[in-house]
């Protein structure tokens, strides 16, 4: 349980300025929701964190403690709307559902109406210190700045701040369907894996039902494909004539101590400011970093900032992943052509991506559903990590740092920048 943590590993002042930044985000937000009349489907929900497993209810009894002593009234409850049993939970009141893009609309909307300017399909390559101000590299142009904002989900520069060696990046799944079935209120989550969350968003004039879940560490090397099958199967199980309309999926930056890094990018690099690891609660977190760092640069006090400091390193209380993390290759060879034996090729089915040896050489190589061969380096033009195969996505992902990329080569998501070149194939 996360309040329960937070007190034992930082203390009690730690965990209720945590949860005070938190629940300030929420007012801040519906107090900006209403001033700029952003429609956005704003709600007021409960939200629920439950258990179905006998050895989980001490620990969410001993989370409902936590929080209370917090001065927040969680209380532990038994009686839910879920289809299913329930043998306890924690209910958080009075919490805040919206939906994320039409809130980001109206928030565009008033920065454009006050004067502000933004750019699209601009991708930022690097930034560079230059005397006083920050060289910013982008796909076109190059960008002068006093002041540096790096809220691109995960950091794309790599020193002196070094935030790849303190985060990791998970997927997760969400499906959205329709049923005439009876639907609960509140928002719900559960406290083990499988993880399974649940909520209900309006829907053209009704209510769609949302389940998330079938989450794992970015580039596992697993069976991904059904990723997807095992929420739907679990929709039907709940709701026999689930209509199933939408299908997604995202990555979360995570960091070893699971507290979001937010504020300067690092000690030596003034006025860079970063915005990283929110853990799955980026709602919140997102508006909690922007306060922080706008104080900042206005040279403000913010109560919350030494809270989710950026600078800081504690020692790392997960070794393996440190490891990972640190994992480079040495092999640089560049290659245009390359020649792939006949027998190779044909181990590889349609619609299928796999890495193969040849020589001394790793390829990866994805066949299409027409026949046609793309064949790549499979390394992470991030920081040489060896790439695995998506088999749901069809793309190439590194389990080091959570960068994707297409078969084709193209970077999908960060902290890659750069695309990796295709090699031409001789049969």
């Amino acid at each position: 349980m996360f309040y329960d943590y937070l007190i034992q590993t930082f203390g009690n002042d730690f965990a209720k300025s945590y949860l005070e930044a938190n629940e300030t985000a929420i007012r801040n937000m519906k107090e900006i929701i209403d001033t700029e009349k952003i429609d956005c489907d704003f709600e007021w929900q409960d939200n629920f964190v439950y258990t179905d497993s006998e050895d989980e209810v001490i620990k969410i009894k001993n989370e409902v403690t936590s929080v209370n002593s917090l001065g927040f009234p969680a209380e532990f409850v038994t009686d839910f709307s879920l289809p299913f049993p329930i043998l306890g939970g924690i209910k958080f009141p009075n919490q805040a559902q919206f939906h994320p893009l039409k809130y980001c609309k109206g928030l565009s909307d008033c920065i454009i109406k006050n004067n502000g300017q933004i750019y699209e399909d601009t991708k930022v390559y690097d930034v560079n210190k230059k005397d006083s101000y920050y060289e910013v590299q982008t796909n076109e142009h190059t960008v002068h700045a006093k002041y540096v904002v790096l809220a691109c989900h995960y950091p794309i520069i790599n020193a002196p701040g070094f935030y790849f060696l303190k985060m990791y990046q998970e997927t997760s799944y969400i499906i959205g369907f329709t049923t005439n079935s009876p639907l609960f209120s509140g928002m719900y989550i559960n406290t083990k894996s499988p993880i399974c969350s649940l909520r209900t968003v309006p829907y053209n004039g009704s209510r769609l039902v949302l389940m998330g879940g079938s989450e794992h560490k970015t580039g596992s090397k697993e069976d991904l494909s059904n990723c997807y099958r095992n929420l739907e199967n679990h929709a039907k199980e709940l709701y026999p004539d689930a209509n199933i309309l939408y299908h997604w999926n995202t990555e979360d930056c995570i960091s070893l101590d699971k507290i979001p890094y937010i504020g300067e990018f690092s000690e030596l690099m003034p006025h860079m400011y970063v915005a990283t690891g929110f853990k799955k609660w980026g709602m919140t977190t997102s508006n909690v970093a922007a306060n922080i760092i706008t104080d900042m640069i206005m040279k403000k006090e913010n109560p919350y900032k030494d809270t989710f400091r950026s600078t800081r390193f504690h020692p790392l209380k997960n070794g393996t992943e440190f490891v990972n993390m640190l994992k480079q290759t040495t092999d640089s060879l560049i290659l245009d052509k390359f020649k792939v034996p006949q027998d190779t090729l044909h181990s590889i089915n349609k619609d299928e991506g796999k890495i193969v040896e040849v020589g001394n050489t790793k390829l990866g190589i994805y066949q299409d559903k027409e026949g046609k061969y793309y064949a790549l380096k499979p390394i992470c033009s991030h920081l040489g990590c060896e790439l695995s195969w998506n088999n749901l996505d069809k793309t190439w992902d590194c389990p080091c740092h959570g960068s994707r990329f297409s078969y084709k080569g193209k970077s999908l998501y960060d902290p890659s920048v750069k695309d990796i070149e295709l090699i031409e194939i001789e049969e």
